[in-house]
């Protein structure tokens, strides 16, 4: 793969201030009047990204009257799909679900990618929000983060992650070192798969991942969580406490997921998935769905200009965190 340097992100924010990708002022043509659409996961099926695509993907068929297709390009934690929508032609038919994990938190741990996470992009606004959780199997002895916390400063207590770089490890780096928890100690993995995998068979003691794709699992039985990233509890699991409630205010955090496409998409075309968003995220079926994976919109909708803006936000955030506790992916 070609890979081109950007600019070193910094805490200080080296993103110069945008309102909007760039895009065309003029669409020659109706759209979508050809093929089908593309809409790129750059996970592997299973995940959470590969979920929320699933479920997008006939919304947006119905919505547009045509086929809207999931293509699952995983790889380098996310950068391999990414970099590949980044690079195809601008006209509508090859659209991306965009992933914090790799436009906010590899911007923050990788000094170089292939693409530049807000301009090289047309980015139509936020999907839904996903909150970590620290999971543990039903028979752990660990029972409470208290507890948890208190063995990981004696001995050797691992926990599992999507990868290097990734928002579960930073989460995971900043309990070890706000909680003085030296034998903490981080286990990647190429996907939430495996970790789980790896969790279910005893070679980790816990793992790190988004809710989405653990709901069943907790609700029956089969896992534990000792603590949630939301700032208030999840009312489907009232009983899961949340970090910032234990004394870890700053472990307060969500993975988004967004609709994108390449730099320079035609206006029209923009506008038109831009203001589908807030239409589909309202649909029945997909709030079902959404609400029984603990996968929320936000209300109201974070479109455009204001998606860019917290975008930039969050990457200015979790780089001085991966600064802090030198996480670097190289």
């Amino acid at each position: 793969m070609n890979r081109r340097s950007i600019l070193r992100l910094t805490a200080a924010g080296a993103l110069a201030p945008l309102a909007m990708p760039r895009v065309a002022s003029a669409q020659s043509g109706a759209w979508p009047t050809r093929g089908s659409i593309r809409l790129i996961a750059q996970f592997p099926p299973g995940g959470l990204v590969d979920t929320v695509s699933r479920l997008m993907a006939p919304a947006l068929s119905q919505a547009l009257s045509q086929t809207v297709v999931v293509e699952n390009r995983a790889g380098a934690g996310g950068v391999i799909g990414t970099d590949f929508v980044a690079k195809q032609p601008a006209d509508g038919y090859t659209l991306l679900v965009s992933h914090a994990s790799v436009h906010v938190f590899s911007t923050a741990t990788m000094p170089t990618l292939p693409f530049h996470p807000i301009n090289d992009f047309t980015h139509m606004g936020m999907l839904v929000e996903a909150s970590n959780v620290l999971l543990v199997k039903a028979e752990s002895p660990y029972r409470t983060l208290d507890q948890y916390l208190t063995a990981a400063r004696t001995r050797p207590v691992r926990y599992g992650s999507s990868g290097i770089g990734s928002a579960p490890h930073l989460l995971g780096a900043m309990l070890t070192g706000a909680a003085n928890a030296p034998n903490l100690d981080h286990v990647p993995y190429r996907g939430s798969a495996p970790a789980m995998q790896d969790l279910m068979a005893n070679q980790i003691e816990s793992l790190i991942d988004p809710i989405t794709t653990n709901v069943q699992l907790l609700k029956d039985g089969v896992l534990r969580a000792l603590a949630v990233s939301t700032p208030q509890r999840l009312p489907a699991f009232p009983n899961i406490p949340t970090f910032a409630e234990l004394g870890y205010p700053k472990l307060t955090s969500a993975q988004w997921l967004g609709l994108s496409a390449p730099k320079n998409l035609p206006a029209p075309i923009a506008e038109r998935l831009t203001a589908l968003i807030p239409t589909l995220l309202a649909r029945p079926e997909l709030m079902t769905r959404f609400e029984e994976l603990q996968t929320l919109p936000r209300t109201p909708s974070l479109l455009g200009a204001d998606f860019v803006r917290v975008m930039q936000e969050q990457i200015t955030e979790w780089t001085a965190v991966a600064r802090q506790y030198n996480i670097v992916v190289t």
